[in-house]
């Protein structure tokens, strides 16, 4: 029951987000976005270091060998892997006109929950890894650490849903299929999760590696996608206390709870 609720409450984050689509009846205020994209980037950072970083240093060096060696060859293997996507996957930002990844004939609407998806993939990992490794007893993991993570990242899908669905709707879009591609574009989070549940229950040994990976996969997201669009234009003040916000809550959460 723990590990259902581990890997579904990000994705129920999503859906309660994209539902905002049923009660807000005008754009969301561009220093709202900047302060929810903001805030996402915090959570993302405070995760990728408490949750997965330090437990991936600390099992390291109880291997006997240096504790570093996994954790750098982990998170540089991560940020690689989503930049690959992200150059394969034809994708499109919301602030955006010009798609990213290869060229397609693919609808925008297409493009862009594919862009929430690119982003979701790391977060649905990261939980996997740290409750699999709760379920095998890995050092510095435990089922309470694993949830307050997925708790974590639920609260900042929130506001991704709403960003996702709200635009959807004013670009024509009826606000029930605006629903529904908002919550679709969290689902891979947790086909994500369970898929990666059952690679590390078999590689246990690569844990350190497989914590690092997810943590160099989120931060890609960070520093690719969240900080260069809470930072351009105005409002830029605004995303800086989200991020502030963001990473206490998920530093908290962490230190409080696992």
């Amino acid at each position: 029951m723990e590990l259902f609720w581990g890997l579904f409450i990000p994705f129920i984050g999503t859906t309660l987000g994209a539902a905002m689509v049923f009660l807000m009846h005008k754009d969301m205020s561009p220093w709202v976005e900047k302060l929810l994209a903001g805030f996402a980037a915090g959570v993302m950072l405070a995760a990728s270091v408490w949750s997965l970083l330090i437990p991936s240093l600390e099992m390291g060096a109880s291997s006997g060998h240096a504790g570093w060696i996994p954790a750098c060859t982990g998170f540089l293997a991560g940020m690689g892997f989503l930049l690959v996507l992200d150059s394969i996957i034809p994708h499109l930002h919301v602030e955006s006109s010009e798609p990213e990844g290869l060229k397609s004939n693919w609808k925008k609407t297409t493009m862009l929950v594919l862009a929430v998806t690119l982003h979701n993939i790391p977060e649905g990992m990261a939980v996997g890894i740290t409750l699999a490794g709760a379920i095998n007893g890995a050092e510095g993991l435990t089922m309470a650490g694993a949830l307050a993570l997925s708790i974590g990242i639920a609260i900042q899908n929130f506001p991704e849903g709403a960003i996702v669905a709200m635009p959807l709707e004013s670009a024509g879009h009826s606000k029930p299929k605006s629903f529904l591609l908002g919550t679709l574009s969290g689902a891979v989070e947790p086909v994500a999760g369970l898929l990666t549940v059952a690679l590390t229950s078999l590689v246990i040994s690569i844990m350190p590696h497989l914590l690092a990976f997810a943590a160099g996969a989120m931060i890609y997201v960070v520093v690719e996608e969240l900080i260069p669009e809470s930072q351009s234009g105005t409002h830029s003040n605004i995303a800086t206390i989200g991020v502030a916000a963001g990473f206490a809550l998920m530093m908290v959460l962490d230190v409080a709870l696992g």
